[in-house]
């Protein structure tokens, strides 16, 4: 029997740890946190330090009760939770409810009382590394569960304090979160820089010189007399091309260089996801998915489960010194000896990491990509080699460039002296380059450099001018956040920590305060709406080096420093104060009803902005009695700036000739025409005018009124003119019998996704489905009553669909697909 229970957060890892352990340890999952706080209320006492009341979740107390079970059994219990905060406060929660009561208490051989709790960890899932763990157990860390569990009370307090307040000012359904505010705010403070950028025009002036020896060259104008040039527009450029007519250009100096290009460190958590973003186009949240299932084990054959790579969540360079020997064979065998730097290379964790694991690498050097192909999926494989070819990387020599600058002088027609200069790099030793280059959110000098490809030239020798080339530039603003800019600038503004990237960048979305276009990050209106509220009552509460310093208390709480109900005290008295003026003085955009020098279209009365569950939208003050409205054109927060009378170039409805108006439903902004409820017409920005419905002669077997052929997203149906009053739906046959019942019609349905696919008119009766077109033939093999039609790379097919025929044949060239 079993002398030890282990207790994990997985079943995946569950089975990789169990393989290393003998038949006195019996391992099970937790799935995950096993108690929280519960949903219907605060649950955290202020008035008793902050206590707060957890419970066992829903969901888990039969889990709970095996686990208990088990632990019954047995004389050790060892909890293996993941090595951070989140995992330490799973284990302090499990030992609490584990733990027996005075009645089940039972008595070991040495007569202590049964089960023991121990705490292991393990930075990777490997043999070596658990049979170490279990050398040497220790306890659950109560400063490691403190911070975590003052994370979860601020977290708590803001969101439940906060967000009744959005409720009654802004929309019903809405939240606040402490870090998420911030993420936000800083997306909304990059979208205003971009649209209060005013662009400058600026110019350049290249030469396209000819030397004795190829290739030619370009060459930058890099000084006029002893200044940096300044060309602001044409008028300048063309006066600097007028000077430079007939002039000669001489080399006056030939600089060359060793350049040194050194590897960059072993991934810490937010470079994986910014490096994996670049590289990979993994969102945050995939990118961490992914590296969990790494760490976990995946299944290597007749190895079994073997963990790939080391937990994913640290903020460390630092690297064991067996895996540094390890990639140091590997690169001496696979690369060369001349990839082999003398000494191992080191890299510095930034200041404030708290060093607790490893940097992410594999487990094993020599567990080559190409090696665990064959048994990783696609993503599994991108994400393990991106890990691997870094880490090896980050051990291997610089890589060596020759840059070579050339200046060349000459005079213009009114004495001016000019100096052109042209840099170029040539590649000496790729050194680690040959195995991992690390990717850029924009390109540098450094790139530009080694697309130059310069002749070899001797000074004062004279050059042939080619051309001269004045170029227009516009400066640009900064740009939009990608998930691997967000990251970087939380990380280095000290918002969140290596563990809550992934849920920050998740949740913003969730809430429908930002979107994603093109991979980039744009506040929603009601983003920026939310952001103004929350900073105009609690600045100080969601100001960046606020939450910075707040992240560094939950470290000093970890390192036991501080005593987190002292932290919860400090922020608890500034909070509150903030909540009650917020309660009293906050704007309430709900009922906001905000005049504008605008007038109704229909009825004259001045328009006024509202506020509604789609948005900002302008309203007639004559409502109940005139129901104009239309959408804004600029968003709430840009009012002032905005001209609310412009609409972009008058848009007509092609049914009834009257004027179109922006509306916002919940698929977005779209025109309506203004003869609305007689006229339904609408038409998406950028698209085509939805068709009006064309009344037939056909009657609805239901009502008795006229069918009309409408037009949805899907296309045209039929249906009856009388909705919603009468529902009826005319459906789409395909003159087949249904196969199942003989009775009905197969027709032409829609999945919830828009898919299309067969069925019987007779359902609910007859259940028969099909995905495939059926054909009313046949099967001469098996004698099934139909065949489909499939549609794949080689062709059109007819094929049997019963299980075990694999009759298949050429379709005849008329026919045609069916779209889907």
């Amino acid at each position: 029997m079993a002398k030890s229970l282990v207790i994990v957060e997985s079943p995946a890892k569950a089975k990789t740890i169990n393989k290393y352990l003998g038949k006195q340890y019996v391992v099970k999952a937790s799935l995950g946190h096993v108690k929280d706080l519960p949903k219907r209320d605060l649950a955290v006492d202020v008035d008793n330090g902050f206590r707060p009341q957890y419970e066992v979740i829903e969901g888990k107390k039969k889990l709970m009760q095996e686990l208990r079970d088990a632990a019954k059994k047995v004389d050790n219990v060892y909890l293996a939770a993941d090595p951070d905060r989140e995992g330490e406060a799973i284990c302090w929660h499990l030992q609490e409810e584990l733990k027996s009561k005075k009645s089940d208490k039972r008595k070991a051989e040495d007569g202590s009382e049964t089960p023991k709790f121990f705490r292991v960890m393990f930075n990777e899932i490997t043999k070596k590394s658990i049979e170490k763990a279990f050398e040497k157990p220790a306890q659950v860390n109560i400063n490691l569960v403190d911070a975590q569990q003052a994370r979860r009370v601020l977290d708590r307090l803001v969101g439940y304090k906060i967000s009744p307040l959005l409720w009654d000012k802004v929309r019903r359904g809405l939240s606040a979160g402490r870090v998420q505010t911030v993420a936000v705010r800083v997306v909304v403070e990059r979208e205003r820089e971009i649209r209060a950028f005013v662009k400058q025009e600026y110019w350049t002036l290249d030469v396209n010189l000819a030397a004795k020896k190829t290739p030619y060259f370009d060459a930058r104008l890099f000084r006029k007399g002893e200044e940096a040039p300044e060309i602001p527009n044409q008028e300048v450029s063309d006066a600097l091309v007028a000077d430079l007519e007939g002039a000669k250009y001489i080399v006056k100096s030939v600089g060359t260089k060793e350049k040194r290009r050194n590897p960059v460190a072993p991934f810490i958590t937010s470079t994986l996801q910014q490096e994996s973003s670049r590289k990979l186009r993994f969102s945050v949240k995939r990118t961490m998915m992914l590296a969990q299932q790494l760490y976990e084990g995946v299944e290597l054959g007749s190895e079994g489960a073997v963990g790939l790579i080391t937990y994913m969540r640290t903020d460390s360079t630092r690297v064991s010194d067996d895996a540094i020997t390890e990639a140091r064979e590997l690169i001496g065998s696979k690369f060369g000896p001349q990839y082999v730097p003398a000494a191992p290379n080191t890299y510095k964790s930034k200041k404030d990491a708290q060093d607790a694991h490893e940097a992410v690498r594999p487990t094993s050097a020599m567990r080559t990509p190409d090696e665990v192909a064959k048994f990783l999926a696609e993503d599994q494989l991108k994400l393990y080699r991106l890990i691997w070819m870094r880490f090896i990387a980050s051990q291997m020599n610089p890589a060596l460039f020759d840059q070579t600058t050339i200046d060349v002088n000459t005079s213009g027609v009114s004495g001016t002296g000019y100096t052109f200069r042209a840099t170029g790099s040539v590649e000496k030793f790729d050194g680690f380059l040959v195995a991992y280059e690390e990717g850029k959110d924009q390109k540098d000098e450094e790139d530009d450099e080694l697309k130059h490809k310069l002749p070899a030239v001797t000074v004062g020798e004279e050059l042939k001018l080619r051309a001269i080339k004045p170029e227009q530039h516009f400066t640009e603003p900064p740009p939009r956040y990608t998930e691997a800019t967000l990251v970087k600038k939380l990380e280095s503004d000290g918002v969140g920590r290596p563990s809550t990237y992934a849920s920050i960048l998740s949740t913003i979305q969730e809430r429908e305060y930002v979107t994603k276009e093109g991979g980039k990050f744009r506040p929603t209106e009601l983003g920026m709406v939310v952001t103004d509220l929350l900073l105009e009552s609690f600045n100080d509460i969601f100001d960046v080096r606020y939450t910075a310093r707040m992240e560094q208390d939950l470290d000093e709480i970890e390192e036991g420093k501080m005593d987190w109900r002292e932290a919860m005290g400090d922020f608890y008295e500034r909070f509150m104060k903030d909540l009650g003026n917020a309660e009293e003085h906050m704007t309430n955009i709900k009922r906001m009803e905000k005049p504008t020098d605008l007038t109704c279209d229909k009825c004259g009365k001045p328009l006024v902005i509202k506020w509604g569950k789609h948005g900002s939208f302008l309203a007639c003050t004559g409502y109940p009695e005139c129901t104009y409205t239309r959408e804004l054109t600029v968003d709430l927060p840009d009012v002032e700036k905005g001209d609310l009378g412009e609409q972009g170039e008058e848009e007509y409805c092609q049914n009834c000739g009257r004027p179109m108006v922006l509306k916002k439903g919940r698929f977005g902004t779209f025109y309506a025409c203004t003869g609305y409820p007689d006229c339904k017409t609408t038409k998406q920005i950028g698209g085509a005018q939805k068709k009006a419905d064309v009344q037939l002669d056909e009657k609805c077997p239901q009502c008795g009124n006229n069918l009309v052929q409408k037009y949805g997203r899907f296309g045209e149906f039929t249906a009856c003119s009388n909705y919603p009053a009468c529902k009826f739906v005319k459906q789409k046959t395909i003159g087949v019998k249904c196969p199942e019942c003989s009775e009905g019609e197969v027709v032409e349905r829609r999945s919830k996704r828009g898919k299309t696919f067969y069925g019987c008119n007779r359902y609910p009766d007859c259940d028969f489905v099909a995905w495939a077109r059926p054909v009313s033939e046949k099967c001469p093999d098996c004698g099934n009553s139909y065949l489909v039609e499939k549609y794949l790379k080689a062709g059109a097919f007819l094929q049997c669909p019963a299980s075990g025929c694999k009759y298949k044949r050429e379709m005849p060239v008329a026919a045609e697909p069916i779209a889907s």
